[in-house]
């Protein structure tokens, strides 16, 4: 990056007209990027919803084999509450949304909600 001087004014406010007058360097500093904040994606426990269908919803949209699936829906199961990912915010959105839409259609009470990390 080229640095250009600059010319200040002076006291008098004549633009640097006189002796007086100075120079300075501006420097752009290159912005840092941030890493994105990361929400967890949450399913509630219900008494309606089979278990099969949990494990399946864990597969269908959160690539969960069938050992870890069933892992977490037991610990929703005994827990009230289990960790399916953890996403960035719009990742996060669209699983929640697409695990209500699906269980809505399949007229389950399942829950499924997200918090920042």
């Amino acid at each position: 990056m080229i640095a250009r001087p600059i010319r200040m004014q002076d006291d008098t406010g004549n633009g640097g007209g006189n002796a007086n007058r100075g120079t300075s360097v501006i420097t752009r500093t290159k912005p840092k990027t941030k890493k994105p904040s990361l929400y967890r994606v949450l399913l509630l426990n219900d008494d309606y919803t089979p278990m099969e269908f949990v494990i399946h919803i864990l597969e269908r949209f959160f690539q969960k084999d069938l050992e870890a699936a069933t892992r977490i829906m037991l610990h929703v199961h005994n827990h009230g509450v289990g960790e399916c990912g953890v996403f960035t915010y719009e990742v996060a959105e669209t699983k929640v949304s697409q695990v209500m839409d699906f269980a809505k259609q399949h007229q389950h009470p399942l829950q499924c909600v997200m918090e920042k990390k």
